[in-house]
Parts: structure tokens; C-alpha cells; sequence
């Protein structure tokens, strides 16, 4: 059962996890820019984050940031992986000397010195903004975006995952994967009525089918680049086998049945500076070890092994028809 602030009170929910996750609108959106427009002025050091390398959320910001060359300019702090009661908690080891919380070391009164009435859920990431004492956002995407724009200045390389080009199907292919895999996977994991389940099951391995077959055509999900789409799907796909297959009961195939998917995550795997980005046992310790009602002796089961650094053979991906394929979709 999970606690959300309501009017600065943390309380219990009523309805406990929500089988649907982060389908609300998240409810800090501001806006960093690179000049003097804007309340947010994207400066070195000015910002950090509050992340969960076991949250598929906050690792899409983890990836953005390494990728993006901005580890120096960003700085972060690591929460536990096992989210209690009262939510998400710091490890005593990480927490940075400016940050002034309670013994406690919770999420969520970081919430509250953003807005103390603040009334929501408490999730990652957090991007804080040190000088106005705030939060900036709490939204993946748009810290995602960011990163890779915003911060240009400061980063690493000039490489573009989400070029003005390719955004509408970026896009679109972000909110495919979200309504059609993420939000189902999480729906069947938390069911407790046979047919909810069912469905929710049917949709992620149809949504499997077609992305299989779309990447038979061509090495990445939006033509033969590296884009943003691909790293939110990584997230999603490196947890699958090991956790998602298990602990949520999706256990019609696995990704290493998938010819295709299962190439496309050893490739973006191997691609430099990914890997370092994934903490499998505070993954797994995240999911089997917080969701008392789906595991409540806390087991971790040692499997199943996942192979990710053969060679996967996708260096010569053809670029055939690629621009005119489109999944059959209404998200299309």
C-alpha cells in the first residue's frame, strides 16, 4: 500500500498501488533554458537529481545524463532500493551536505520544501534546482529533453536523440510503448481479477509481436539512429526477463524468445556507457523486496540468467522501406 501527499499530510491510499504507473500528469513541468528568459538557467552545478537506479523512469534520465556527457554538471543522489511505507528513502551514505531533511531521510519532504501543501504522489526522478530551493520537474521526458538540449553547452558531444526531425515518430513510439507495454506490464503485475489480467497480457506480447517485426526491418526503433525512443524501451526491456517475466507474472515468452527484440537489447546494451548504467541487484531487490503483497517473504529468486554480451550482429542492418513503416496502431 502506497502514501501520497495530500494538502502537506502524508497518507495512506486508499486504492494502494496504482495498477496504471505514472499515467497522471506529473505535477512539477517547469522549463530549464539556456539564457535569461526563464526562471531555470541551465548553469553547471546549479542542478541535481534524485534518482532510483531500480525506477524504469529514473533510469531513462540516468541514461540521458551519461550519454549526454553531464555528470560533472549535474550531480545526483542515489534513494534505496527498497521503497517502504512511507515511500521512497535516501541512503545515509548519498545524502549531500546542502540537503537539510529529516532523520528520517524520506522523498517526500523534499516534496514538501517545494511546496509544503503539495498534494500528489512522491516519484522519480526529481531534478532540484539548488539556487531557487525548488523542484524543477518531476517529469522523465521532460528532464530527458533537457538534457539532451538544454544543456548542450556544457555536454560531451552534440549528438541529438531527439532531433526536430524525427520527434513526431519519437513521439509517437514513446506513447505506443507506454499505453501498450509499460502501463500494461504494470496493470497485470498488480491485477486481482482474472480477466484484467488476461487483457493486460494480450496487449504487452501483441505490442512484443509488432515491435519484433519493426525492428526486423531496421537496427532502432525510429530508423537506423539512436534515439530517445530507445532509451526509454531499454528500461523497460532490460528489466523484462529478470523481473518483469517472474515477479508480474508476464510469462507468455520472455525477450529472449523475440529474435529480434532480443538482438536489439544486447546492441543497445553494448553500446558504449549503457551497461554502466544498470544496478541489476538493486533492481532486483527494488522489485521483489517492495511489493510485500505479490512477494511477502521478500524472496529473490537467484534467475533467470539473461545473456547480453554476445555479439549481436545488428552492426549491418539494412535500411530497406524503413521511413514507410509504421505499426497499425491508433497511436500512429
Amino acid at each position: 500500500m502506497n502514501k501520497e501527499l495530500i494538502n502537506g499530510v502524508l497518507r495512506q491510499v486508499e486504492q494502494g498501488e496504482n495498477k496504471t504507473v505514472n499515467s497522471s500528469e506529473s505535477e512539477f513541468r517547469n522549463w530549464i533554458v539556456k539564457d535569461d528568459t526563464g526562471l531555470f538557467k541551465a548553469e553547471p552545478g546549479r542542478y541535481h537529481l534524485f534518482i532510483s537506479p531500480a525506477c524504469p523512469w529514473s533510469h531513462r534520465v540516468m541514461l540521458m545524463r551519461k550519454l549526454k556527457g553531464l555528470q560533472d554538471i549535474i550531480s545526483v543522489t542515489q534513494l534505496d532500493a527498497i521503497k517502504g511505507e512511507n515511500g521512497w528513502r535516501f541512503e545515509h551514505h548519498s545524502l549531500p551536505e546542502w540537503l537539510e531533511v529529516s532523520e528520517e531521510h524520506f522523498l517526500y519532504e523534499i516534496y514538501l520544501q517545494a511546496d509544503p501543501q503539495y498534494t500528489g504522489k512522491v516519484s522519480v526522478p526529481v531534478l532540484w534546482d539548488k539556487e531557487r530551493e525548488t523542484i524543477v520537474s518531476n517529469d522523465s521526458a521532460d528532464i530527458m529533453r533537457m538534457f539532451n538540449n538544454v544543456f548542450s553547452s556544457y555536454s560531451k558531444g552534440d549528438y541529438d536523440y531527439s532531433p526536430p526531425s524525427r520527434q513526431p515518430d519519437i513521439n509517437s513510439i514513446n506513447k505506443y510503448i507506454h499505453k501498450h507495454i509499460t502501463n500494461s506490464i504494470y496493470q497485470a503485475g498488480f491485477s486481482t481479477v482474472q480477466t484484467e489480467y488476461d487483457g493486460a497480457i494480450n496487449k504487452v506480447f501483441k505490442a512484443f509481436d509488432e515491435l519484433n517485426h519493426r525492428l526486423s526491418l531496421h537496427r532502432y526503433l525510429v530508423g537506423n539512429t539512436l534515439t530517445e525512443a530507445d532509451l526509454n524501451f531499454f528500461t523497460t526491456l532490460i528489466r523484462f526477463d529478470v523481473v518483469y517475466f517472474v515477479h508480474f507474472k508476464v510469462c507468455r515468452h520472455r525477450v529472449s524468445d523475440y529474435v529480434h527484440l532480443r538482438e536489439y537489447l544486447r546492441d543497445l546494451y553494448q553500446t558504449p556507457a549503457i551497461a554502466e548504467t544498470v544496478d541489476m541487484e538493486h533492481i532486483k531487490r527494488h522489485y521483489y523486496r517492495s511489493h510485500n503483497q505479490l512477494n511477502p517473504n521478500g524472496i529473490i529468486p537467484c534467475g533467470p540468467s539473461v545473456d547480453l554480451t554476445s555479439p549481436h550482429l545488428r552492426d549491418y542492418m539494412g535500411i530497406n522501406n524503413v521511413e514507410d513503416y509504421l505499426i497499425k496502431d491508433e497511436a500512429f
